[in-house]
């Protein structure tokens, strides 16, 4: 079994540099309450192009109204030797770094690169100070982000107890969380971690991560989390009537949430076609873009809990006959999915969900004192924004994107062109950019301008008192 590492906070406080030292009120008045946003993947990019669309190019969203905007440093290291620097995060060790403090490698959950020890997080630390805690998500609840908070484990993969061991990452790499196996002292799967946790709320997708067998059982993993005290809804009612003494696990797609919006019909980005001439010398011949694309509801999304209602849910019961404060996190994750895929309107659609659970949190923390609501991202993604119409038009060159385009066709009235070139495979890949943080007013003189994501974990200890 992996020893865990033993993290006093005055430690971990004291390894942030001076300008992240952060300054408390001797005494709260009231309960001491964070709730994080993450919008999966949302750097600037993605943030300016659901502006244009929601709200038009000289609009605003929620988002430009938040009293303190700060710029954070993704950090990520090799995972055979953590001294040496990667440049471009997953949202496991980047959630991690958010969650714990520590800089880790690609795809850990909660643990230490090279040596693979677990790490204290602020879930660890909020519910041994008595605090209460909840993770909302329109992802699978035992995907990178959210798992990240709560559970110890090697690789992101091991999500139910078949994952463990030998299961195919993309047909491919097999999966190896042997050390993890309960079997050999550990912990077992995320789904396993999350049903035995002291979690009081847990909200998503993911159902088919819980309805296996749990590893030694004939029970599965969902039956083991109603025994610790979880009440399972799969629904938006059932969510909402869950009994307050009661921890709640909500599972309400068997994956990820479906997203909000989508392209119209069957289309999706496409490569711009050059003719043959331009084949003979890139200033030759022409080019033909892609089609235009409308955005419009996606049927699969149904009835499917709302990110803002579940905040909602979430919130109120955090807060009800609580004395001691909470810890939140949200995350709206297919900000990220959907760049993955070049479906732009479903980005869209998802960085609108975080701006209608910001309102929510928003809200709560106007009636509700001492309650620091922070935006930021994990990692940067694919989406850029580019000119529909090439500057060198006017040069009668033929110039193009080497990767896909998606035209969105904005409720102004233009086109606006969306690129995705960093590679030419099924999946676009995360970029390394600085991502945005955003904080209420009772982030102003406790976040930094520029921080690391680590600190961002600083912040919040802080902030909640956990001494």
């Amino acid at each position: 079994m992996k020893s865990t590492i033993l993290k006093p906070l005055c430690l971990s406080l004291a390894m942030v540099s001076s300008s992240a030292v952060l300054a408390v009120d001797s005494e709260p008045t009231a309960p001491r309450n964070v709730i994080l946003i993450v919008g999966d993947g949302m750097d600037d990019h993605q943030i300016t192009i659901a502006r244009n669309y929601l709200a038009g190019s000289r609009g605003k969203i929620n988002l430009d109204e938040m009293a303190l905007r700060s710029s954070v440093q993704v950090l990520t290291v090799d995972d055979k030797d953590p001294s040496r620097p990667l440049y471009v995060a997953d949202s496991a060790n980047s959630a991690t770094s958010m969650a714990t403090g520590e800089i880790t490698s690609r795809g850990r959950i909660g643990t230490s690169a090279k040596y693979d020890q677990d790490l204290v997080s602020i879930v660890d630390l909020a519910k041994q100070a008595g605090l209460k805690a909840g993770i909302v998500t329109t992802a699978n609840i035992t995907d990178a982000t959210p798992s990240s908070f709560v559970a110890k484990i090697s690789q992101r993969e091991c999500e139910n107890p078949e994952m463990m061991v030998d299961a195919l990452i993309y047909k491919r790499k097999p999966v190896d969380c042997s050390q993890d196996v309960k079997a050999k002292g550990g912990p077992g799967s995320i789904s396993e971690q999350l049903a035995a946790s002291n979690v009081d709320v847990l909200l998503g997708g993911g159902m088919q991560h819980f309805s296996k067998q749990a590893e030694g059982s004939s029970k599965t993993v969902l039956e083991q989390a109603k025994e610790s005290g979880f009440y399972i809804a799969d629904n938006a009612s059932d969510m909402k009537s869950a009994p307050a003494d009661k921890k709640l696990l909500g599972l309400f797609a068997e994956g990820n949430l479906p997203e909000r919006m989508a392209y119209e019909g069957e289309r999706e980005a496409e490569q711009p076609d050059p003719s043959m001439l331009n084949y003979l010398h890139k200033y030759l011949g022409s080019v033909e873009m892609p089609d235009t694309v409308k955005c419009e509801s996606n049927a699969a999304f149904g009835d499917t809990p709302e990110l803002r209602e579940m905040t909602s849910v979430a919130l109120n019961r955090l807060s009800e006959k609580n004395d001691k404060g909470f810890f939140l996190m949200v995350e709206s994750a297919s900000i990220d999915k959907a760049s993955h895929q070049r479906r732009a309107c479903g980005q869209i659609g998802e960085l609108q969900q975080l701006t209608e659970a910001l309102d929510v949190a928003l809200e709560f923390a106007e009636k509700h004192e001492n309650t620091l609501v922070l935006v930021t991202a994990d990692h940067g993604q694919a989406a850029q924004l580019m000119p529909d119409t090439s500057l060198f038009k006017a040069f009668d060159l033929p110039a193009y994107s080497p990767g896909y385009v998606a035209r969105v066709e904005t409720p102004e009235g233009v086109i606006m062109a969306v690129n995705y070139a960093t590679n030419g495979l099924f999946a676009e890949e995360h970029t390394g950019v600085n991502v945005p943080l955003f904080a209420n007013k009772e982030g102003v003189g406790k976040v930094p301008t520029m921080l690391t994501q680590p600190e961002i974990f600083n912040v919040m200890v802080s902030y909640l008192n956990l001494k």
